[in-house]
């Protein structure tokens, strides 16, 4: 492991420490009576405190220095003296392990009592301090010049979801969307506990990946010998458990779905499914527009919030549009009774990319999808889909052709979907044929025949209605956060590129390069005193890593340092 002259520096100053008797990591409870927050809401002057965080800011002067120390609350200033610290005539804590043993990231327990600087500031009077976490990194610290230009700050999306935990650190924003997240979460908890429903736990690797159309990833079980599926949804065992009897049940469900990756998809995500029985779609669109204003005033005190540069009102109630309508609007073609030959090359005509695996249902969600989605910014439930869309949903009551589904739209995505669920066996048998004949023309989406799922229904379950809410998204809304990795602790990302190790004779070729970053091939060979064989093994191997490139020019060949 090659390391960095700051990581050199601090593993040497934990040598020291570990010298000097003390332990860099205690085992220890550390008896922690207060927090920055707690400090300065309660604030009363002498009073006695013991606090912990990381020390983030550290100004010496002499004898007297002032510090800033971050917990999980926020930072509170905190001022090491000699005197207070060392009373005795030995002055080792202060002078060696205070000012040259402590860096930035440490992780210190400080006893000390409160009190208010000339300029005001609360602040912790040190009496005592202890390490409890030496940091053998530095912290990617941003800085700020005289004038209060911001600089080094660590922004770079790629690095902050891979290390979300030194994003966290160093940005207190980020910390507040997350905190937010489970305000959000403990919301639709209190909404539904309140009215009766229970929250259930239902499988994640399941042997039919069922209730919706995604693709999803396989794994194998090895002491049952059967392939398995991480679920796609949990819908068709929620609703099993209507059967069984429960009026109303809900899951904050885990789903996997093998698909692309873009700012409001990620192969992981958060779904909250509700099934409540004797319940309608309009029923849930009247609940759902409820508990939606409630947990937008919960998370951020109004049911207005702005994303990006529009102002969305959660309050209710929210438009209805019917899907057919929508399209008919918004494209000008009423695509109502067509089959599918004339859908394609209405979606062809549109300017849209489709293929002969899509059906009907494909096709019309595609357009809708494609030219009708993004108007619809306000919260609007856009209502009445074709049957073909939707395999799981009850036939719409006042025309054969459609089902009673919605799917609330907001800021131009898909925030929810709901149904009056299909509780008809042989009518959801053939439903799942249909979408097995989807299968063999190519879609690989098509649901699976869940045959454990229609015999449940056999046994009969009662009208039901069920909704499924994006959690991720509906956080992304309430925090104005453009893309999901924002939101999500831990986002999925491609394998971290290794760092290359170079043999002894490649990394003379790259200190020779170094100072210039560009240098004739023949010089460069001559000063690296290579055999030929190893000179051009050494410089294959760094074209291959992307190090170095060979450019040929007029004045003839010259090697480039990549990195």
């Amino acid at each position: 492991m090659q390391l960095s002259e700051q990581e050199i520096i601090r593993r040497e100053k934990l040598a020291k420490l570990r010298e000097m008797g003390i332990d860099p990591y205690p085992a220890a409870l550390y008896p922690v009576n207060a927090t920055s927050e707690s400090i300065k809401q309660d604030y009363e002057e002498g009073k006695r405190v013991v606090i912990s965080g990381r020390l983030m800011r550290k100004k010496v002067q002499g004898k007297a220095s002032f510090g800033e120390l971050q917990d999980s609350e926020g930072r509170i200033q905190v001022y090491f003296n000699r005197d207070e610290i060392c009373p005795a005539d030995d002055h080792t804590k202060y002078n060696e392990i205070f000012k040259k043993l402590l860096d930035l990231g440490d992780i210190l327990g400080i006893e000390g009592e409160l009190f208010t600087t000339k300029v005001g500031e609360k602040t912790v009077l040190v009496k005592d301090f202890t390490i409890l976490c030496k940091a053998l990194r530095p912290l990617p610290l941003p800085k700020q010049d005289a004038e209060g230009n911001t600089y080094d700050e660590f922004n770079d999306p790629e690095l902050r979801y891979r290390q979300r935990y030194v994003d966290l650190v160093v940005n207190p924003h980020v910390k507040e969307t997350f905190v937010k997240r489970t305000k959000i979460t403990n919301s639709i908890r209190q909404f539904y506990n309140e009215k009766g429903y229970l929250e259930v736990e239902t499988p994640i690797l399941q042997p039919i990946p069922g209730g919706a159309a995604a693709r999803p990833f396989l794994t194998h079980h090895n002491a049952l010998d059967i392939p398995l599926y991480l679920r796609i949804a949990n819908e068709l065992y929620l609703k099993r458990l209507i059967v069984g009897g429960f009026d109303g049940v809900y899951e904050f469900s885990k789903d996997f779905r093998n698909e692309g990756m873009d700012r409001t998809h990620n192969p992981e995500f958060t779904v909250m499914e509700l099934y409540v029985a004797y319940k309608d779609y309009n029923w849930m669109m009247d609940t759902t527009e409820v508990l939606l204003e409630k947990v937008a005033i919960d998370a951020n005190g109004t049911s207005k919030v702005t994303v990006g540069e529009n102002e969305i009102e959660f309050k209710a109630p929210y438009a209805r549009v019917p899907i057919l309508e929508a399209i008919k609007v918004h494209t000008g073609v009423d695509v109502a009774g067509m089959g599918e030959e004339e859908l394609r090359e209405t979606a062809k005509n549109l300017g849209l990319e489709v293929d002969e695996t899509m059906g009907v249902g494909k096709l019309i969600d595609e357009i809708f999808g494609e030219k009708c989605e993004h108007f619809y910014i306000q919260p609007t439930f856009i209502t009445d889909y074709p049957k073909e869309m939707s395999p799981l949903t009850k036939q719409h009551r006042d025309n054969p052709a459609l089902t009673e589904r919605f799917e609330l739209m907001v800021n131009g995505k898909e925030l929810a979907n709901c149904y009056s669920e299909l509780n008809d066996p042989i009518d959801q048998r053939e439903r799942f044929e249909e979408q097995l004949r989807l299968s063999a023309k190519g879609d690989d989406e098509a649901m699976f025949i869940d045959q454990d799922f229609l015999r449940a229904l056999e046994y009969g379950m009662p009208p039901t209605s069920g909704i499924g809410i994006g959690i991720d998204r509906l956080v992304m809304l309430l925090t104005n956060n453009s893309s999901i990795q924002e939101v999500l602790f831990f986002p999925q990302m491609r394998p971290e590129k290794k760092a290359v190790e170079l043999t002894e004779e490649e990394k003379a070729i790259v200190a020779i390069l170094k100072p210039e970053r560009t240098m004739e091939l023949g010089a460069l060979k001559m000063q690296a005193g290579l055999s030929g064989k190893k000179w051009d093994k050494s410089m294959k191997s760094l074209a291959k890593h992307g190090l170095t490139k060979v450019n040929k020019t007029d004045e003839g060949l010259f090697v480039a340092l990549n990195s």
